[in-house]
């Protein structure tokens, strides 16, 4: 359901991927893992179009991203790709349901549909009681699922997470990857997670190692 081909990315002289090539099916959680500075989440923000190869083609669905620019690419983001960061990037002046909901009202879909899928989506995820709190008033654990279920909340096809256990402590990072699977089960998307984490990446169905802008086979 991804395929990426040839992916070269340069920034100044310091050559970052280096010819990588990548496959990936639906309904796979794969970690991708490697010493800081390979490429690895140059690597998933050229996947998620936040940012675009040199060189290579990255298609999602058969869909050649390259050929996808303005509105069309905002738009094919929005409903295709979740994204999940390290530092939640939740907006601090929204509530936990506002937060869950924005990609869904950017998206166009009815304000009310989206309101009850995200409060559906925040329950499943232990948070009924945190739906009108604002990101200042939950914990780390608590943010981080929030970002979750807004990443969820277009049902993209696929989600796309750097260090998403980098900032919580041990509790809330085995709950985060009991909660992958369960969601990658329950709702068959594609998870890709970049992590330090080798607790995470012994339980994925795909261990990929960078080094020096390339896989090591």
């Amino acid at each position: 359901m991804l395929k990426a081909t040839g992916i070269y990315k340069k920034y100044g002289s310091v050559e970052v991927l280096r010819g990588l090539d990548l496959e990936l099916s639906k309904g796979q959680l794969v970690t991708i893992v490697g010493p800081s500075g390979c490429g690895k989440s140059t690597l998933l923000h050229i996947l998620g179009t936040l940012d675009q190869a040199d060189q290579g083609v990255v298609e999602l669905e058969g869909v050649n991203l390259s050929m996808l620019n303005g509105r069309r690419l905002a738009n094919f983001r929005n409903q295709k790709i979740g994204f999940v960061f390290q530092f939640h990037h939740l907006l601090p002046e929204f509530t936990a349901l506002e937060n869950v909901s924005i990609p869904g009202w950017i998206a166009g879909r009815k304000k009310s549909e989206v309101k009850k899928a995200a409060a559906d989506l925040l329950e499943k995820l232990g948070l009924k009681d945190r739906l009108t709190h604002k990101p200042g008033e939950l914990s780390g654990g608590e943010q981080q699922r929030v970002a979750v279920a807004r990443a969820l909340i277009n049902q993209p096809s696929i989600v796309l997470a750097d260090e998403p256990t980098g900032n919580l402590d041990g509790v809330h990072a085995k709950e985060l990857h009991a909660l992958f699977h369960a969601l990658k089960k329950e709702l068959g998307q594609t998870f890709v997670v970049v992590t330090h984490n080798e607790e995470l990446a012994a339980q994925s169905d795909r261990v990929l190692t960078m080094r020096d802008g390339k896989f090591v086979i």
